[in-house]
């Protein structure tokens, strides 16, 4: 077994379970490293324990206990504590509680800054080190140690419960755990970064199988739909060698998103529905544009944005025409989310040479790659900008 995996597997779940004895993130924290470290020394000498979970657990539970027992603060906790551990503490036939549902939900609450959200999910649950998550976030290790900083401190200060949140509040609270994980999967695909992607889909897994939910199968579903094409990438997708997808994947994201659409349409099951559309098609010119477009007009209705504007202008340029698709995006022109966009400026880039309006077209590029967040992008764009200005 390897032991890197095992701990990814288990920190979350560790984690959570910690969170959930002691009330104290910090805490829980410090004693589930200190366990890891512990099962460092040990395992490569004694192997890995039939129920590695139960002795991170375990480890992680002594280490608490010693920390409380220096703090007269938490002396009546300890005591609550010890009892619990009496009745519970059995290493070799107890598996590891899996309470991470409510660190998902503490983790995206909407009282925490939407860029400390995903941050938070990959420290705790995917078990990221502060250096990972910064390099995932592309911003100084500093910057991140702030980040989470203050996110625990808010945890703290507004006294955000450790729990999943009521029927009537899932509605409220449960877009904002699904967008932290969307965000950290979209990160990790477009950096090529597919540890971080993989991680993204790892823990929508877990999200499902602790609530099963119609949008949760719905993100799942996108996340696997996009993912199957990783090993094509950074050509665009009428470019890709569709040989190299992975049709097992396409096939299970597929059969998740027609189960998301099952009784009513949601953000993620329409998205999963576009992308399954695309990867089912025998090749790009068999998409089948007008139901792609038929589907951006039901997203744009559910959760109108100048993204969804942008990705639907896309699919009627390849409908009804390159100058369709451009007027549309024409029309977005002024949409202040979209001026630092660098998506915007390489599909007006694209639709402008495909026009024979190759000057234009290249100045396009060139403000895309101005914008471009990563090498990668930036890469693959110049390259566009090349055969452009090749042509011209």
């Amino acid at each position: 077994m390897n032991v890197e995996q095992v701990f990814r597997e288990e920190h979350g779940r560790l984690l959570a379970t910690l969170v959930k004895r002691f009330g104290d993130l910090d805490l829980a924290e410090e004693v589930t490293s200190e366990a890891i470290e512990a099962a460092l020394r040990h395992w490569p000498v004694d192997g890995v324990p039939d129920r590695p979970g139960a002795w991170l657990l375990t480890t992680a539970r002594r280490k608490a206990v010693d920390r409380l027992r220096r703090d007269r603060v938490y002396a009546a906790r300890l005591a609550l504590l010890q009892v619990e551990f009496s009745r519970a503490d059995a290493p070799a036939g107890e598996s590891l509680p899996d309470e991470r549902l409510e660190l998902f939900f503490t983790c995206a609450h909407p009282a925490l800054a939407e860029e400390d959200r995903g941050a938070l999910v990959l420290r705790c649950l995917a078990g990221f080190t502060t250096p990972e998550v910064a390099r995932a976030y592309l911003v100084p290790v500093p910057t991140m140690q702030q980040r989470i900083v203050r996110a625990k401190k808010k945890i703290k200060q507004a006294r955000i419960p450790f729990r999943v949140p009521d029927p009537h509040e899932l509605p409220e609270r449960l877009p904002g755990v699904l967008q932290a994980l969307y965000s950290i999967f979209t990160e990790g695909y477009a950096a090529q970064r597919d540890d971080l992607a993989d991680e993204a889909v790892r823990l929508a897994r877990i999200l499902r199988n602790l609530l099963p939910d119609r949008e949760v199968t719905g993100l799942l579903a996108l996340m696997l739909l996009v993912h199957a094409r990783r090993d094509a990438r950074p050509a665009l997708l009428e470019d890709q060698d569709r040989s190299l997808w992975d049709r097992d994947m396409i096939a299970e994201g597929s059969a998740l998103a027609e189960r998301a659409l099952t009784g009513g349409y949601g953000p993620y099951g329409v998205q999963a529905a576009i992308n399954a559309l695309h990867d089912e098609a025998p090749d790009f010119a068999g998409t089948d544009w007008p139901q792609i477009v038929a589907l951006y007009d039901v997203l744009a209705g559910l959760t109108p944005s100048p993204v969804v504007a942008l990705n639907r202008a896309a699919a009627v340029a390849m409908r009804d025409g390159a100058a369709a698709g451009l007027a549309l995006l024409d029309a977005l022109a002024d949409e202040p989310k979209l001026r630092d966009y660098h998506p915007y400026r390489a599909a007006r880039a694209d639709l402008l040479h495909r026009l024979g309006r190759d000057a234009e077209a290249a100045q396009a590029y060139r403000e895309a790659i101005a914008l471009a967040g990563t090498d990668t992008e930036q890469d693959f764009l110049r390259r566009r900008l090349a055969a452009v200005e090749g042509r011209s």
